[in-house]
C-alpha cells in the first residue's frame, strides 16, 4: 500500500512553519496515544500514532524535509529514523520530541554527553490483586520489584578486575558514526560500542560487562481509595535503568480486583443477591442486608417477587474521580424450601389448594401468562 503524504498526515500545508508542524504533531500524538485508546480501537490508534511520528521526524528535520519536498518518499532513506528497535522508537520517545524540553530529560535515541546515544529505560509492569474492601478504602502496600545495583566486583566499570575499559576505535569515543547513503550523510549509533563510546576487552564475569547486577528492592505503594480493577498506578523512575546515562523507565502497577463472596462491582455501584423465605416474600417484613460499612435494614413489602430490586443510595463505592459514592442494589431471590417433612408437605398442599380456589388473584402474573399461552398455541 502506498504511503500517505507526510503533510497530509499532519494536516498542514507544504509551506507550514516548524512551529505549526510541531503543534499539529502534538495534537495527533495526544489524540492517538495508546494510553488514551484501549480495547478494539487501540491498534488503529497505535498505527496512526506511528504514522504521525514518522511524518514529524521527517518534516521537523530541515535536510530530511528538503529531500522529501524534492523527491517525495523516494528521497527519504528509512535508515534515517535513527535507532529505536522497530524504527519508530517507544511511545515515550515520541513524546520526548515535543516535551523533552519541559521535563529536562533525554529520551531514547537522543544524543548525550560527548555525542553518545542515550536511551530511556524500558517500562515495567506489576499486577497487584486487591480485595473489594481494600479498593474501596485504599491501602498502603509493599511490593518487590527488580532493580539494578552497581557491580561490586568491577565497581561498575564492566571490566574484569585488573583490566581497563578502552575508547572505541570505530567511533573514537563519540558513540556514533557517519554513514554515507547516496547524496546523504547519516549519523548512526556505532555498531561496535552501541553508542557507549567504550569497549570492554575482558568483561567482568559477575555482571558480564554491564557494570550492574539485577537485584530486588522493596517499594512502598499507596493504593488510592475507590480504585477499580483495570486501573493503573504509575511509579515514575522505577522501571528499567536507561542506557548511557539515559533516564529510567516507569513502573506501572496494574490493579486486579479479587472476586468477592457477596458483592459484584459495577463502576461505583455494588450489587448483591439477597435470599428470603417464601413466607417473608408473601407476608413482608424487615430484613438485614450487608454493606461495606456494616448492616442496613430494608422493608420487604407483602407479595414481593423474585428479582425485585431494592436500591440503597450512597452504599456503594466512592470512585477515585467521583464526588459522591455509588449505590448498592439488592436483588431479591425467593427461596423454595427443600427437604420437607410429611407434615410440611401436607401444609403446603393445603395452602396450594386454598390459593387455587381464590383464582388468579393470588398470582400476579397468572393472567398474563395464560394469555401468552393462548396466543402461542393459537
Amino acid at each position: 500500500m502506498a504511503k500517505r503524504d507526510f503533510y497530509e498526515i499532519l494536516g498542514v500545508p507544504k509551506n507550514a512553519s516548524d512551529e505549526d508542524i510541531k503543534k499539529s504533531y502534538r495534537k495527533l500524538a495526544m489524540k492517538h496515544h495508546p494510553d488514551r485508546n484501549q480495547g478494539d480501537s487501540g491498534k488503529v490508534a497505535e498505527d496512526k500514532f506511528k504514522e504521525a511520528k514518522e511524518a514529524y521526524e521527517m518534516l521537523s528535520d530541515p535536510q530530511k524535509r528538503a529531500a522529501y519536498d524534492q523527491h517525495g518518499h523516494a528521497g527519504v532513506d528509512p535508515n534515517m529514523r535513527g535507532p529505536g528497535g522497530e524504527g519508530y522508537g517507544g511511545f515515550a520517545e515520541a513524546f520526548g520530541d515535543i516535551f523533552g524540553d519541559m521535563f529536562g530529560q533525554q529520551r531514547g535515541g537522543r544524543p548525550g554527553a560527548g555525542g553518545r546515544q542515550v536511551f530511556r529505560g524500558g517500562d515495567l509492569s506489576y499486577a497487584m490483586e486487591v480485595t473489594l474492601e481494600e479498593a474501596a478504602r485504599g491501602k498502603d502496600a509493599q511490593i518487590r520489584i527488580p532493580s539494578w545495583d552497581s557491580c561490586e566486583v568491577c565497581k561498575g566499570s564492566g571490566a574484569k578486575p585488573g583490566t581497563q575499559v578502552k575508547t572505541c576505535g570505530t567511533c573514537s569515543g563519540s558513540g556514533s558514526v557517519q554513514m554515507r547513503q547516496g547524496f546523504f550523510s547519516v549519523q548512526q549509533t556505532c555498531p561496535t560500542c552501541r553508542g557507549t563510546g567504550k569497549v570492554i576487552p575482558e568483561p567482568c564475569v559477575s555482571c558480564h560487562g554491564q557494570g550492574k547486577v539485577k537485584k530486588q528492592k522493596t517499594l512502598e505503594v499507596k493504593i488510592p481509595a475507590g480504585i477499580d480493577g483495570g486501573m493503573r498506578i504509575r511509579s515514575t523512575g522505577n522501571g528499567e535503568p536507561g542506557t548511557n546515562g539515559g533516564p529510567p523507565g516507569d513502573l506501572y502497577i496494574e490493579i486486579r480486583l479479587k472476586k468477592h463472596d457477596i458483592f459484584e462491582r459495577d463502576g461505583d455501584d455494588l450489587h448483591c443477591s439477597v435470599p428470603i423465605s417464601m413466607a417473608t416474600a408473601a407476608l413482608g417484613g424487615e430484613i438485614d442486608v450487608p454493606t461495606l460499612a456494616g448492616k442496613a435494614a430494608i422493608d420487604i413489602p407483602e407479595g414481593t417477587q423474585t428479582g425485585k430490586q431494592f436500591r440503597l443510595r450512597g452504599k456503594g463505592i466512592k470512585g477515585v474521580r467521583a464526588s459522591y459514592p455509588g449505590d448498592l442494589y439488592c436483588h431479591i431471590a425467593v427461596e423454595t424450601p427443600v427437604k420437607l417433612s410429611e407434615h410440611q408437605r401436607r401444609l403446603l398442599r393445603e395452602l396450594d389448594e386454598s390459593l387455587k380456589k381464590g383464582g388468579n388473584k393470588h398470582s400476579p402474573t397468572g393472567d398474563s401468562w395464560t394469555d401468552r399461552l393462548k396466543s402461542f398455541f393459537s
